[in-house]
């Protein structure tokens, strides 16, 4: 390599920013119209991370609630897998849509306003919904490819129905308004469901009910397991805070597990642990343990997260996933 050369490549290895050891968890506010990866990788630059990642995909046209985990915080973001979810939606009813929101290509209009007294009717049956067929524009795969490639395609195929839980479904409000000149009712709709669970198929179900078409235009996050948005933060919030700052509003790396029971190690046990090694606990140590086998969060000497690990009822604890030794971080209790 000539020495010009070197020096450009030098000058700019020197321009790059420096990734940093960051652990913690943000509760992101995701915009409208950016895909959760996009969003992840825009808090990854501006907070210099070395490693991140998020939990929960939302889709483009839908906002709100996105944890997004960094360093160590990353080995719990499979908390999130089978927490239930929380959101507030619009659906307008008069149109179906060929994606089951605003992005589609939407259906023939039929008047809804004759259905508005059926409404509430059509929303109680689908309380007690138990199943779910994945809708084509999805990233469920099939045979590894996307559904929603295929679906631009022109092709659908068969997916098998998916046990769900619809938790509530709330109506907040029905009023009249207009789409492309038609006359439509909009709800505006609460919904705590299951992991799995699609709001534009709930959105879409309910339409076929009626008889006149239904799709999702407005979808926000509010809530994740015991992840809620009061300590939610948008980009542009972010952005305006200066980098100490940015790093305090991060919290614990220990916040996605708080919810599991808690065990304390001595100094020698906690060495032990580190050292993956399975233990056997005193009594006093697996009070708050419950059931055969119960996954815990363990900690050292200063209340130091050590990692997870399952305890079984005779006091035996085995490491599931260790946090780095070095880490400095504070508990969340």
């Amino acid at each position: 390599m000539s020495g010009a050369v070197s020096s450009l490549v030098k000058a700019e290895a020197a321009r790059r920013p420096v990734r940093q050891r960051i652990n913690g968890l943000l509760l992101l506010d995701k915009a409208l119209g950016v895909s959760s990866n996009h969003a992840l990788q825009q808090v990854k630059r501006l907070y210099c991370a070395a490693k991140a990642g998020h939990g929960g995909t939302l889709d483009p046209l839908a906002s709100g609630l996105l944890p997004v985990a960094f360093g160590e915080a990353t080995k719990f973001l499979h908390a999130l897998l089978d927490a239930d979810k929380c959101y507030t939606a619009r659906i307008v009813l008069g149109r179906s849509s060929s994606t089951g929101d605003a992005e589609g290509q939407l259906s023939q209009w039929i008047d809804p306003r004759p259905m508005r007294g059926a409404v509430e009717q059509a929303l109680d049956r689908l309380r007690t919904s138990t199943q779910q067929i994945p809708p084509m524009y999805s990233a469920l795969k099939r045979e590894g490819v996307a559904l929603y490639r295929l679906a631009r395609q022109g092709l659908e195929v068969d997916r098998p129905a998916r046990n769900v839980r619809i938790h509530r479904l709330d109506m907040l409000d029905m009023v009249e308004c207009e789409l492309a000149g038609l006359p439509m009712l909009q709800l505006r709709v609460f919904v705590h469901c299951s992991k799995g669970t699609y709001v534009r198929v709930l959105a879409e179900d309910l339409g076929a009910m009626l008889g006149c078409g239904a799709h999702l235009t407005d979808l926000r996050r509010t809530r994740i397991g015991q992840l809620t948005p009061d300590r939610m933060l948008g980009l542009q919030e972010l952005q305006s805070l200066d980098p100490a700052r940015r790093r305090e509003v991060l919290l614990p790396v220990d916040h996605l597990i708080h919810h599991l029971p808690r065990v304390d190690l001595g100094a020698e046990l906690a060495e032990r642990f580190n050292r993956g090694q399975r233990l056997r606990l005193p009594a006093s140590a697996v009070v708050e343990a419950s059931g055969e086998v119960s996954q815990v969060r363990v900690y050292g000497a200063r209340s130091h997260l050590l990692g997870t690990g399952v305890l079984d009822a005779t006091g035996r604890l085995a490491p599931q996933r260790l946090v780095s030794s070095d880490v400095p971080q504070s508990s969340s209790a």
